[in-house]
């Protein structure tokens, strides 16, 4: 009896773990089925998994990077924050842009970089629960992170009551006061990305909603004011970049408006979540999170 306890136990104990294995959330990837576990980079060009130490490498070596988010996502977030800690200490100069505040607030923004603002004081100062609404938890770190290091933080958003009027009523709608607000330049012509934002605007359309033609005019409004502040605070430093994965995913919605106006060589990190699925196109890394 003992002998065959001996024998057993072992081979249990493999069976168990060979079964938490098979059930472990993976991501997909499309169409090749390919299959990551949690905690991986992946580079899309190689097709081959990298470590930290090799993308940080990586991605020193380009002027512009581009860190997506599901928002309300903290793994997300703790992605975005070991990147910007890690780019911190290189020897190029760092700026952060987000999305998550508009042009205007930038002397705000200013103060909170200089260390003259607490978080109370920053959150009213911002009208944080106004603009964004996210939970602030969210992103304490990361803004932290910022203070600490006094790097200069960039708001790259339109004023956020834009948006939805351009989408409710197209830009020609737009009034005097607000038109200072948008781009001089607006493409309306890739069809790759018009199709990306047709399924969506399909998935999540709402009674008496913009038809989608506004509803495009205002995402590419949206994303070239935010390409054109990237250009504008560029610089001689680097700038890494936070914004929801659907204006990153892909390039054609920031990334490549603001190379259009810069020049300026990028890479673009996308968080998946395992469990679900993603495209080798959808950036230059996927960053594979827990569920």
């Amino acid at each position: 009896m003992k002998k065959f306890t001996q024998l057993f136990l072992p081979l249990a104990l493999a069976a168990v773990m060979i079964s938490c294995a098979a059930s472990q959330p993976m991501l997909t990837v499309e169409p090749s089925g390919v299959t990551f576990a949690p905690g991986t980079i992946v580079d899309t060009r190689s097709r081959k998994t990298v470590t930290f130490d090799a993308l940080i490498e990586d991605l020193a070596s380009v002027p512009v990077v581009y860190v997506g988010e599901h928002h309300t996502d903290p793994a997300h977030h703790r992605v975005q924050l070991k990147i910007i800690d890690a780019l911190a200490g290189g020897q190029r100069p760092l700026s952060v842009g987000m999305e998550m505040f508009d042009t205007t607030y930038a002397p705000v923004l200013d103060r909170w970089s200089a260390g003259d603002l607490d978080q109370e004081a920053f959150i009213e100062q911002t009208h944080w629960y106004a603009n964004w609404r996210y939970d602030f938890t969210l992103y304490a770190e990361i803004l932290e992170t910022v203070q600490h290091h006094r790097l200069p933080l960039i708001g790259l958003n339109i004023p956020f009551h834009i948006p939805p009027k351009i989408a409710a009523g197209g830009i020609d709608s737009i009034l005097p006061p607000d038109r200072q607000f948008i781009p001089g330049e607006v493409d309306l012509s890739d069809a790759g990305h018009r199709a990306y934002l047709e399924e969506i605007f399909t998935l999540h359309r709402m009674k008496n909603r913009s038809t989608f033609d506004y509803f495009y005019e205002a995402q590419c409004v949206w994303e070239e004011a935010m390409a054109e502040a990237v250009a504008a605070h560029l610089g001689d430093r680097r700038m890494v970049v936070l914004a929801g994965r659907g204006h990153i995913a892909k390039k054609f919605g920031l990334p490549n408006r603001a190379f259009r106006r810069t020049g300026a060589p990028f890479r673009t990190i996308v968080p998946v979540p395992a469990g679900g699925t993603a495209e080798w196109s959808d950036g230059d890394y996927l960053w594979v999170t827990e569920p």
